[in-house]
Formats: C-alpha cells, structure tokens, sequence
C-alpha cells in the first residue's frame, strides 16, 4: 500500500485512532452511517484505489432475516445478533489472513460495532445532517427512501464516541473520492 497525504483535513471532523493501532494488524475499515450518506461510494472509492477486500455487511443476512425484510417486517436487535456474528467472522478472516478490508454497514447503534469491534477495526462514520443525506439520496437513481424512513434511521443513530476507535468524514464538503482519500490518510494507507 502507498501512504496518502490528507489534504482534507477539514472532512474529517474526529480521529481517535491512536499512533501505534496498526502496528500488530492491517486495517479492518467499517464505514457506517445512514442510508444515503455513502458508505458504498467511499468504500468503492477505496476498494478500487488501494485494493482493499470488500464486503457489503447487507450480503451476509441469514434466509430468515431477507425473508423478513422482503415481507416488509422491519428487523429487530435479536435478529441483527446472528448477521452481525456472520460479518463479525468474516473481519476475524480478514485479519487472520493479515489483509486490509473495507465492509459497508449502518452499524447504527454502540451495540452493534461492540459486536464487529476488535483490533484493527477502525468505524469510519460517515456523518451527515437528515437535510444533507436526504440530499444525497435525491440525486441516486433507482433509489427512493421517505424522509420518515430516514429519519427512523437518525433516531436510532449512535454516533461513535471518543471510548471507540473511529474517524468521522463530514459528508458534503467534498466529492466520494476526495471523501475516500481524506479517509485514506486518516488510517495513512
């Protein structure tokens, strides 16, 4: 990997990851957040520019939790446990193996990323006001969510604190690839 210069410094709005983090481990990148604040952008972005593994957190949902969720039954915490210790297996993979990977999930709530935190795991908090998201999701084609929907997703939200390892990438003040690459020379790929 090449180290990036962070040119954007005024995109990444907190950085708490501490000096020697990836000393013992590669990067294990989860970009959280809303719907439409884009964590898919950025991490393709990544995935292209650095080679980065990528896993979309959505692809590991057990039968039951897509049959749910095509019936319109909203998930709740104890259906999420199971497709969290999936993807929780699948970043004990990668840093097995000892490659750098970049997985997209709303890891909305503290209790969901305490289930994907372990070292190396670094949440990249893709952080966005309702106006700016909604924004966003405007311009995707194919795309529709309602404002109440979004906004059910901000209620829930627990945006990281200083206690978790985390960078949050302020959504709106630059383009996905100067986003991807302000995230880049925050974890010094």
């Amino acid at each position: 990997m090449t180290i990036a210069t962070n040119e954007h410094t005024d995109i990444i709005t907190a950085n708490t990851i501490p000096a020697d983090y990836f000393a013992n481990t590669k990067p294990i990148i989860v970009l959280m957040g809303v719907c439409g604040c884009g964590k898919s952008t950025v991490a393709a972005h990544l995935t292209e520019r650095y080679g980065l593994k990528y896993a979309e957190a959505d692809d590991f949902h057990p039968q039951a939790n897509i049959d749910k969720m095509a019936a319109g039954i909203p998930l709740t915490d104890e259906d999420r446990w199971p497709w969290l210790d999936i993807l929780a297996s699948w970043i004990d993979e990668r840093i097995a193996a000892g490659e750098a990977a970049v997985v997209t999930c709303s890891a909305l709530k503290k209790v969901y990323r305490d289930k994907l935190r372990r070292p190396g795991v670094v949440f990249v908090y893709m952080q966005g006001t309702f106006d700016e998201v909604m924004e966003r999701l405007s311009h995707r084609e194919g795309h529709f969510m309602k404002p109440s929907m979004l906004q059910s997703q901000f209620d829930i939200l627990e945006e990281p604190g200083d206690d978790e390892v985390h960078v949050n990438v302020h959504i709106g003040l630059a383009d996905p690839d100067q986003e991807a690459m302000a995230v880049a020379g925050a974890l010094s790929l």
